[in-house]
């Protein structure tokens, strides 16, 4: 017998639509504005040299393009989560290595935002909205034997009078060495695992020393390195949320990124699909364009169907985000989808370009480097599976 509608649980839930609102496209064209502009342009200068893109940051600082997702009280606009992975979208359409570059603040300031106290949010946040004067921030999680598994972190937080005294090494950071405040995560005990993890904010002139930096495959233009931990000083006063609290706080704060890492993803693939399909349509063999033979318009078929799902998962997670619903799963599925599928989607575009795209004359080949990072970063692709199942199982 077919459910009454009257009696679905799912005519209680708010009604979803595709129609973004006018503030939202708003935000969407100042975006593409700026990666048209100001960023691709650049992009593939910053990428040869590995760069950071000072100028390009400054130039979005100014604009709010840092910041915007802070709340208005804090000194942002007070996008929602939904407003943010459009403008990562445009963004990261024009790079992703200098989207992430300018994504290493919000990553930061995501997690004060979740569990700060009045003082911290109104310290902090306010520094990083500040377009007066530039402030970089870095989240730092990640260790040489500390990925995936984040409880095994060996940085340790020693308790002192009035604070900790902290000591370790992490790596893999974005914006690693060049932030001007941190969010840090380090163990009271590290045989407590998970449970002795606390978070704190630590600025960079309380002894951060910054490590080395890595040679990348892809994002270039983002600055990733190692910051080393030496008997830092970090007052009580800035620990995030109680002991103990810290790996609930970094599981929070990717609930939250995750569908922006998703919409990076659907930018770099969306990217190399606008120019892998331009390219098809002017380029000529056996008397017609290459377009029109069936093995380059299926996948021209399927590049676009997989980019309008994976932007629908990410927009469906951020949507949730918004409404206050538990997001975890769908997170990770739009993170896992979207990454796959610029892997994907840039793999195919080069494909379709030939010996061309291999050539670093075309900007396809970068894309293809960036497109793997997603695949890998904020959580890989093999840890989403594990999210998403034991959702799905229980276990």
């Amino acid at each position: 017998m077919l459910m009454d509608h009257k009696t679905s649980t799912l005519t209680q839930a708010p009604q979803i639509h595709f129609d973004l609102s006018d503030e939202q496209r708003q935000f969407q064209e100042l975006a593409h504005e700026f990666a048209e502009k100001e960023i691709r342009p650049v992009a593939a200068d910053y990428d040869e040299r590995e760069e950071f893109p000072w100028d390009v940051i400054k130039k979005a600082a100014g604009l709010g393009l840092m910041t915007y997702g802070l709340p208005e009280e804090y000194g942002g606009t007070g996008a929602n989560a939904l407003t943010q992975c459009v403008v990562t979208e445009e963004l990261a359409w024009g790079c992703a290595g200098i989207t992430t570059a300018l994504g290493g603040t919000g990553l930061c300031a995501t997690p004060i935002a979740i569990a700060g106290t009045d003082a911290q949010k109104k310290k902090y946040l306010g520094r990083f909205s500040d377009t007066r004067k530039l402030t970089l921030g870095a989240y730092a999680i990640t260790e040489p034997n500390a990925g995936s598994d984040v409880a095994s972190m060996k940085t340790t937080a020693r308790k002192v009078h009035g604070g900790y005294v902290l000591n370790g090494t992490k790596h893999f950071i974005t914006n690693g060495g060049l932030a001007d405040v941190y969010v840090i995560f380090a163990t009271l005990d590290p045989s407590q695992r998970a449970d002795g993890i606390c978070a704190f904010i630590v600025e960079k002139e309380m002894g951060v020393q910054a490590g080395k930096k890595e040679r990348k495959m892809g994002i270039r233009a983002s600055h990733t390195a190692q910051i080393h931990l030496e008997d830092v000083f970090v007052p009580e006063e800035n620990r995030l949320g109680e002991e103990g609290e810290g790996f609930l706080v970094a599981m929070r704060t990717f609930e939250h990124t995750r569908p922006d890492v998703a919409a990076m993803a659907v930018g770099v693939a969306r990217a190399a699909f606008e120019y892998s399909m331009e390219y098809a349509q002017q380029r000529e063999q056996f008397g017609k364009p290459i377009a029109r033979f069936q093995a380059i318009g299926f996948m021209l078929a399927d590049m676009a169907t997989e980019i309008d799902a994976a932007r629908l998962l990410t927009w469906r997670s951020a949507w949730m985000l918004d409404q206050g619903y538990p997001v975890n799963k769908e997170a990770s599925m739009a993170k896992r989808f979207a990454a796959d599928t610029a892997m994907k989607v840039t793999t195919d575009a080069l494909q379709v370009m030939g010996g061309v795209g291999y050539t670093r004359d075309y900007p396809v080949e970068k894309w293809m480097r960036d497109a793997k990072i997603m695949q890998i970063y904020e959580g890989t692709s093999q840890i989403q599976r594990i999210v998403i199942s034991r959702m799905l199982t229980g276990w």
